[in-house]
């Protein structure tokens, strides 16, 4: 959802022109009113390929702040927060996140603009559906989709994107549709497509089109509920059931897609962003799998699962790639999500953009474990083109007692960190990265537990920081056996473990010093050994267009 409400005093202005006089006057004044219309198209850039190895740079840009990151999208200043699940048209990936440009002096927000050609470098484009525009409020949560029947009476290939307005507190579903790929949006006359019915949260609309029932579907956040509406043209919607759950919270930016496991079965999943500090957990993203029948979805469990034990993966949207058959667009997935979390999102300490960053896009499967079918999340193939070039170790063996540097230092903080644990019998095993003694952000192995967890207790931002932001967070119970991977994707003020296959992660805002440095720590009677470890330099991906 949006940040703040609407400031008053900001109102759409209209201009009537009387069209009289001569034929020369008439075209005068209507290339006056097409060009000055702010839903003309904007130019759209040609897509380019993914860099090659020399044109990849490691430099940061003179002027970036210590804590403006390298390779996860940022805006150059004010306020960012939810994604909105990207589409692909006329070449590229398209992305909209929340912003806030009044920010931290007026409220409400718009869709900001973001394309790419392989989902880790993103270019900002700029606004795309501004706020106040059409006396409905700002912008809020919603979802885009490619219309690619003309259902709604654009065209053939329109993309339309249902959005939460808010007016007074007031949330409405509107539409708004662009002819351009996206680069630009007109909106409905009927706006609002969807009238609130009295009650204070409604919103996020997730679209989707059901290929078997041939109809829309919109997933709608209602507070400790999920609503479900088909439509068969994007703009009259029909309420058909709810899920509604008692221990999560307000539930928000909800998800409905299908997927296959390995043995090609079909199954629903119904995700949405939800508070698990019931359950000893804080906000994040769960889900459940199961089946969906055109108008009710029917969870396989109860319980649900969790996608990232992190303290800082919020509002995540997922999505296909609609260039592949069905067989293989259903095998796996992308994701993204915000990083950061409402319990001190106003309160992180860079100055020159607020609201944190997006997470690097990952790779979900589905797969089948203890008898339940559960998502699996790495980081996405093409973060191996920003890779440099690697530094290596067969294997390095720590003591028991003993703090020392890794053999193999990075040179910045943005960097991926690749190993295999010999898992110890009891003990933790401590990665101290941007360690200065004092300070540092600690992934770890509690063998004890069977746990991965990250400790950012001793950051830079912690002190003044609520409990929330130094409570440790830890995946469950890995069943790791004798050995365990670790994937870690450091930037200038996040940290993303993946660990194993996939089976966990733990996706975490960091406000660190400026230190490169790592060190380790054998805690407890056994020494640790890591093989196989690599350290890669990641390249500045977000450098054109930030600013």
């Amino acid at each position: 959802m949006g940040v703040t409400s609407r400031p008053a005093g900001r109102r759409t202005r209209w201009i009537i022109v009387s069209a009289a006089g001569s034929l020369a006057l008439a075209l005068l004044l209507a290339a006056v009113i097409v060009a000055t219309r702010p839903d003309t198209p904007k130019a759209q850039p040609t897509p380019s390929a993914a860099p090659s190895a020399a044109e990849l740079s490691f430099e940061r840009p003179e002027g970036w702040s210590p804590y403006r990151p390298s390779f996860h999208l940022t805006p150059g200043e004010h306020w960012i927060n939810d994604p909105q699940r990207p589409f692909f048209a006329g070449g590229e990936w398209h992305l909209y996140y929340l912003y806030n440009a009044d920010y931290p002096d007026g409220n409400g927000t718009e869709w900001y603009h973001a394309t790419s050609d392989d989902l880790v470098s993103w270019q900002n484009q700029g606004v795309a559906i501004e706020k106040y525009r059409n006396g409905l409020g700002d912008i809020l949560t919603g979802s885009a989709v490619v219309d690619t029947e003309g259902t709604a009476g654009f065209g053939r290939g329109a993309v339309v994107a249902l959005v939460t307005q808010q007016d007074d507190g007031v949330q409405r579903q509107s539409l708004f549709y662009s002819t351009d790929n996206g680069y630009s949006f007109q909106g409905y006359d009927g706006n609002p497509v969807m009238d609130n019915p009295g009650v204070v949260d409604w919103r996020d609309p997730k679209v989707l089109w059901d290929e078997v029932n041939a109809q829309w579907v919109m997933v709608l956040a209602e507070g400790e509920r999920l609503g479900f509406y088909v439509s068969p043209d994007l703009r009259s919607w029909r309420y058909v059931s709810d899920f509604a759950r008692d221990d999560l919270g307000l539930l928000e930016c909800a998800d409905l897609f299908e997927m296959t496991d390995a043995s090609g079965r079909r199954t629903w999943i119904l995700a949405a962003s939800a508070d698990g500090t019931a359950s000893g957990r804080t906000t994040g993203l769960v889900y459940w799998t199961g089946t969906w029948d055109g108008s009710t979805f029917t969870a396989d469990v109860d319980d649900p699962l969790w996608l990232d034990d992190g303290a800082d993966f919020y509002a995540a949207v997922t999505w296909d790639d609609p260039r592949q058959s069905e067989a293989v667009r259903l095998e796996s997935r992308f994701a993204l999500g915000w990083i950061n979390n409402w319990a001190y999102a106003r309160d992180l300490p860079p100055e020159d953009w607020q609201g944190g960053a997006l997470s690097l896009t990952r790779r979900l499967t589905l797969v089948e474990e203890a008898g339940r079918l559960v998502l699996r999340s790495q980081p996405v193939d093409a973060l191996a083109d920003y890779a440099g070039e690697a530094r290596t170790a067969e294997t390095i063996t720590v003591e028991p007692g003993n703090v020392s540097d890794l053999a193999l230092q990075p040179d910045d903080s943005a960097y991926r960190l690749q190993t295999t644990l010999d898992v110890p019998d009891s003990g933790e095993v401590r990665l101290r990265l941007f360690d200065t003694g004092a300070t540092a952000v600690t992934v770890g192995y509690d063998a004890d537990r069977d746990v991965v967890f990250v400790n950012r207790e001793r950051d830079t931002a912690a002190p003044d920081m609520p409990e929330v932001y130094r409570e440790i967070r830890t995946t469950g119970p890995l069943d790791s056996g004798g050995t365990l991977a670790l994937d870690i994707v450091v930037d200038h003020s996040s940290v993303e473990v993946f660990v194993g296959d996939g089976r966990a992660s733990l996706t975490t805002a960091v406000y660190p010093a400026e230190s490169t440095r790592i060190s380790v720590e054998a805690v407890g009677d056994e020494p640790v050994t890591l093989r196989d470890l690599r350290v890669a330099p990641i390249a500045v991906a977000q450098k054109n267009g930030l600013f």
